[in-house]
């Protein structure tokens, strides 16, 4: 084998001492700052604890207010502890005398510990058994603090008679018995006077 050309060594010369200058530069911009680890490993990334099949009645002053079904739900600590519900979620709502009155399901939720709201995505769904009414979105807002639901993003509302759609969202109250949609369109049934 011919030894390099005086071109080739000065290639490989190069490729040398870009590696060893590199070497340097990480070995030296290597800091022992405790403060810092410690703010790099609060932010965990694996959850606290792991619930499976999660079924929980929620009451308010002794009354039953909604079921919570999810497969999976995972908790996570920190400045804003969360819960996340990785293979979605069921939540049905009753009214008074025990009879459903909303189910929401959605693929996915996240629910913040903090702000008491929780995020559901993809292929979201809320019905109002007493009104057969249905809204289909991909991302909605459940405020419980102000018990409203609401969506930014593009909605599906069927009723009996209609279908309608708000390309800029909706917002109703959390029994999805009241709401207003945001940038309206559709096909309307309307009386004859």
């Amino acid at each position: 084998m011919e030894p390099p050309s005086p071109a080739g060594r000065r290639i490989i010369h190069f490729v040398a001492l870009s590696i060893t200058g590199l070497f340097a530069v990480m070995l030296f911009s290597c800091e022992n700052n405790m403060s810092r680890v410690y703010e790099v490993t609060q932010r965990d990334t694996l959850p606290v604890v792991t619930s499976f099949n999660v079924d929980a009645l929620y009451t308010q002053q002794g009354h039953l207010q909604f079921r919570f079904k999810a497969p999976v739900a995972m908790a996570f600590t920190g400045d804003e502890p969360y819960q996340e519900f990785p293979q979605g979620i069921n939540v049905v709502f009753f009214d008074s005398l025990l009879n459903p009155k909303t189910k929401l399901t959605a693929d996915y939720a996240i629910s913040y510990e903090r702000s008491r709201t929780m995020e559901a995505r993809r292929n979201v769904v809320v019905v109002n058994f007493s009104k057969d009414e249905k809204i289909n979105t991909e991302h909605l807002v459940w405020d419980q603090e102000k018990r409203i639901i609401f969506s930014n993003t593009f909605v599906k509302i069927t009723t009996t008679t209609n279908i309608i759609y708000g390309e800029k969202g909706f917002e109703s109250n959390e029994a999805f018995d009241n709401w207003v949609i945001k940038k309206t369109s559709g096909e309307l049934e309307v009386e004859k006077i």
